[in-house]
């Protein structure tokens, strides 16, 4: 049996054998003395040994349960007992081997990336921005229920409510995988609890994701494009977070690509996430105008890949989550706010490409 390579390696295929090589000379290098001499090394084969495993258990749970029961098969003999854990045996395999397929799906070139992600509130002042900010809720426990690093790397706060925009870095094996499944125009139907009158409001908030690209990628930046300014942190209402001018924006001047970040207290700091964040935003820009160099010359023309909805969110007048792409739904709004939405993100994934 053969998977799809992950993004720590360079397309193609590799088989279980391989797989399971992989995890033992890992495992081995994790055992030696030095291992944490070089701690950028040790994490990236701490990541790398993560995401081998992410196919090889369910593969091994989903094997041993089809050994259980197809033993149970054979004896059961009629038994009621015997067939009602034949067949709670081989539920527990179907759910091992759909986990088993979605690791499959998250194959792709940069599955297994980090994440920088970020959420912009739409028109519609505090509605919009008090939405935003219950997305970043969503995502942030979404995160922290898969064992996900959260790092806040900017924020800007809405002026009576809610949040603006919010930069986010996610860490953790196939973040950017699965979040991309997420990026695109999300919309909240419900009564506005910031209307006297009680009426029904529509908001917007949109939700941007890119990988964040390993050291090893070259991505050449000129100092003498970027223009570097500081200033004080702040908080909601204008509130000083820091006394000292630790905020720090850097603007690339020949794309105009702009990144921002006042968490930390230091300035070096703040300037080494600019960086990390304009450097995945530049690759990412490389690799779009190398897609539409080919789709031009192939004579193809560039399909749109987001609209402008792919997910509405209703609290009133009835209680539904939809996902406009895949027809996904679930009456539970509550739950999914508290960030229980892969069930949206593996019908993605699932989905086929159209024309196939």
């Amino acid at each position: 049996m053969t998977f799809p390579r992950n993004s720590l390696n360079s397309g193609g295929f590799f088989d279980l054998p391989t797989l399971i090589e992989s995890i033992r000379v890992a495992e081995d290098k994790m055992s030696a003395p030095d291992f944490w001499n070089d701690q950028d090394s040790a994490n990236k084969l701490i990541k790398e040994l993560k995401s081998h495993k992410a196919v090889v258990e369910p593969l091994k749970k989903a094997e041993h349960l089809a050994a259980d029961a197809r033993e149970l098969l054979d004896i059961s003999d009629g038994d009621d007992e015997m067939e009602r854990q034949i067949e709670a045996e081989t539920e527990e395999l179907a759910q091992s081997v759909a986990a088993l397929e979605i690791q499959v799906l998250l194959s792709g070139q940069y599955d297994n990336c980090n994440a920088l992600m970020s959420l912009n509130s739409g028109a519609g002042g505090t509605e919009s921005c008090d939405w935003t900010s219950m997305l970043f809720r969503m995502y942030t426990r979404w995160a922290e229920d898969k064992g996900y690093k959260v790092e806040v790397y900017d924020i800007l706060h809405g002026e009576e409510a809610g949040i603006k925009n919010v930069s986010i870095r996610i860490e953790g094996v196939k973040a950017y995988g699965y979040l991309k499944a997420e990026k695109g125009v999300h919309r909240l139907v419900r009564i506005s609890p910031f209307d006297s009158n009680k009426r029904r409001h529509t908001s917007f908030a949109s939700f941007d994701v890119i990988p964040e690209v390993d050291d090893d990628i070259e991505i050449e930046i000129n100092p003498d494009d970027l223009k570097v300014d500081v200033f004080r942190s702040s908080g909601p209402g204008g509130q000083s977070v820091n006394t000292a001018d630790s905020a720090v924006r850097i603007t690339h001047m020949p794309t105009g690509i702009i990144t921002q970040s006042q968490v930390e207290r230091s300035q070096l700091q703040n300037k080494m996430r600019c960086m990390r964040v304009l450097k995945a935003k530049l690759f990412e820009l490389k690799q779009k105008e190398m897609e539409n160099k080919m789709s031009a010359e192939s004579g193809q023309k560039q399909k749109i890949e987001w609209g402008s909805q792919i997910r509405s969110y209703v609290m009133q007048p009835y209680q539904m989550v939809k996902d406009h792409r895949t027809d996904a739904e679930t009456g539970n709004v509550q739950k999914v706010m508290d960030g229980d939405i892969d069930m949206f993100i593996e019908a993605f994934l699932k989905m086929k490409p159209e024309g196939k």
